[in-house]
């Protein structure tokens, strides 16, 4: 099964370091990033997790959850989760999907056969309230993930959810923002952009950030 941005997130029912665990339910009204592990008790996933830990309370400040997903059972979750705690010097307050069948990985498609036939590889989907799936990056097995650019991209998918803006490459949280093409009348561009603009072409027009 291909996931394609905008499609409804899939649901699923399925053990977790913390139980059984209904997805949608879980999610609730938050934002959710969902991301996949080779396996347990390995370097790089130990160090993506205690990242995620660590950045609870920026996640917290722009209503996300984290869960994380491997093919591994709960039991063994659970043990790694205390060498995460103890090597990363955190507390994992996330749920880790124990997706042993698979059921969760073949569902969005975190499993690459040109990769590994039976690991996931470094799958992440941003996922916002309405369960609409608004971001995925895949990165290889050796290459661990880049948490800075998650948190990036969640700051532009909320501003731009909020204000009629997109955002140029590199942006980042109070940078200056992009008028889109489809707002041309000069009114509606003195209500919307009330700090004004400036327009190096008449396609590249750049505002100051609204006020969140």
């Amino acid at each position: 099964m291909t996931i394609r941005l905008g499609d409804t997130a899939p649901d699923f029912e399925q053990d977790s370091s913390i139980g059984k665990l209904k997805f949608h339910e879980w999610a609730g009204n938050s934002w959710v990033v969902l991301f996949s592990h080779p396996a347990d008790f390995t370097p790089v996933c130990t160090t993506e997790l205690g990242l995620t830990a660590k950045l609870k309370p920026e996640f917290d400040k722009r209503n996300v959850k984290a869960i994380a997903l491997s093919v591994d059972p709960a039991e063994s979750h659970a043990a790694w989760i205390k060498d995460i705690e103890e090597t990363q010097k955190t507390v994992v307050g996330f749920p880790i999907i124990a997706d042993a069948d698979r059921k969760v990985a073949t569902l969005y498609d975190m499993i690459h056969p040109e990769a590994s036939a039976t690991a996931t590889v470094r799958t992440l989907f941003v996922i916002d309230p309405n369960k609409k799936v608004r971001l995925s990056i895949t990165y290889p097995m050796s290459t661990g993930r880049n948490f800075d650019e998650v948190l990036r991209v969640i700051d532009a998918l909320q501003l731009t959810d909020g204000y009629t803006v997109a955002t140029p490459g590199n942006w980042k949280d109070g940078d200056d923002v992009i008028i889109p093409l489809t707002v041309q009348d000069p009114e509606v561009l003195k209500q919307k952009y009330p700090k004004g603009y400036t327009a190096e072409r008449p396609y590249l027009r750049v505002t100051p950030q609204p006020n969140k």
